[in-house]
């Protein structure tokens, strides 16, 4: 009996130590993921593409590297040059016909990439996918939660080499007809296009936190090694908590929001970005507040939508009626200044569950805690 007993606190244990830790703050704060369900450790790619692809909640555990790069060989084929012929230029694939829809005039080459990159895996509903320590990693290959899928969180591991060199070369996390999924303490680095694109879908309640989008690389699209394809927010109903994450080394699309999306950017650590940071277009509803902007030529490009930049602290005490209390202050360093004062939106905030905000000070030290390995 005593083996019994001992070896069920053992296993008690392990699924405790498999599960996601802490708990989502924001608008996906209910998410369980795996929850109650079996905790699985894949120890090759058909396993965990089986893992993640099933009906079963599950506890997902990643303790390697799982690199899917040349898994489903490589496709040689026209692109083109639409950004210049310079070394640290990228170039693009002919992904749609895009090149000959949108860049007719641009000189055209031959391009070889790896075919496993252009398309994610997909994940179910129900699932906790989690890095053991700093050992989480998938590389060639993104993530994708489509169909309505829900309740899924992604925490503590990274993502990486999905075809840098060329845009259209797959996205890093992809969600587009979702609900409920945390994805936390991840790291996105090396991507040929978007690090996060929440589709024409609505992504319904998603919360983005302590993560590190990287956006260093030796291919951009203004060719100056600042990946320009950060975050594209374009959902048709998503409401979007993005904390203390660290933003750096991009150059545009950090995030691009429009479409219906209601976005609380709160906390985040913005630096170097010789772009812009926020592109707003229509639809995008955005407050942002306690966030730091460092080295950051242009905080907005503005193309229409709301934003509300927590401008002074008699104008922050706005946010009171609709958040229960004032807006913390943005902080700037070398960048350009945050503009919008709009309102009108923040009753969307109503009833629903808002993340804490801290100081701008405080998020200076998000450069510290951000990213996989660091939960």
């Amino acid at each position: 009996m005593r083996l019994i007993t001992l070896s069920s606190a053992v296993l008690a244990l392990a699924s405790a130590v498999a599960a996601a830790t802490g708990k989502a703050e924001g608008f996906a704060a209910s998410v369980t993921g795996g929850g109650n369900g079996r905790t699985v450790y894949p120890s090759s790619n058909s396993e965990l593409v089986n893992y993640l692809g099933s009906s079963e909640p599950l506890n997902i555990v990643l303790t390697k590297t799982f690199d899917f790069i040349g898994s489903e060989g490589t496709a040689t084929e026209d692109g083109c040059l639409p950004w210049g012929t310079g070394s640290k230029c990228q170039k693009a694939i002919n992904k749609d016909n895009w090149c000959g829809n949108y860049q007719p005039n641009a000189p055209r080459t031959r391009i070889t990439y790896d075919k496993a990159g252009m398309l994610g895996i997909t994940v179910g509903s129900n699932k906790s996918i989690v890095g053991q320590g700093n050992k989480g990693v998938i590389k060639g290959k993104g993530l994708r939660m489509v169909s309505n899928v829900k309740n899924i969180i992604i925490q503590n591991i990274k993502i990486t080499e999905l075809n840098p060199e060329f845009v259209w070369g797959g996205d890093a996390i992809t969600i587009n007809g979702a609900d409920l999924v945390w994805i936390d303490h991840v790291t996105t680095s090396r991507i040929g296009r978007q690090h996060m694109v929440f589709g024409n879908q609505a992504s319904g309640r998603v919360t983005v936190s302590n993560c590190d989008i990287d956006g260093r690389s030796s291919w951009s699209a203004d060719c100056s090694g600042n990946h320009y394809w950060g975050m594209y927010f374009t959902g048709s109903q998503d409401m979007i908590t993005f904390k203390n994450n660290y933003v750096h080394h991009t150059s545009g699309r950090s995030p691009k929001v429009q479409g219906n999306t209601l976005l609380h950017a709160v906390n985040n650590y913005f630096y170097s970005n010789p772009g812009h940071a926020f592109e707003t277009a229509s639809g995008a509803m955005v407050l942002a507040e306690g966030n730091v902007f460092q080295n950051v030529k242009a905080t907005v490009e503005n193309g229409g939508g709301q934003m509300f930049s927590s401008p002074d602290t008699n104008t922050n005490a706005q946010c009171r009626s609709a958040l229960g209390r004032p807006c913390q202050l943005n902080a700037y360093g070398s960048s350009g200044k945050l503009t919008g004062t709009d309102t009108g939106f923040l009753v969307n905030f109503k009833g629903k569950t808002i993340a804490a905000a801290s100081t701008a000070n405080v998020a200076k030290g998000v450069v510290n805690t951000a990213g996989y390995g660091r939960v």
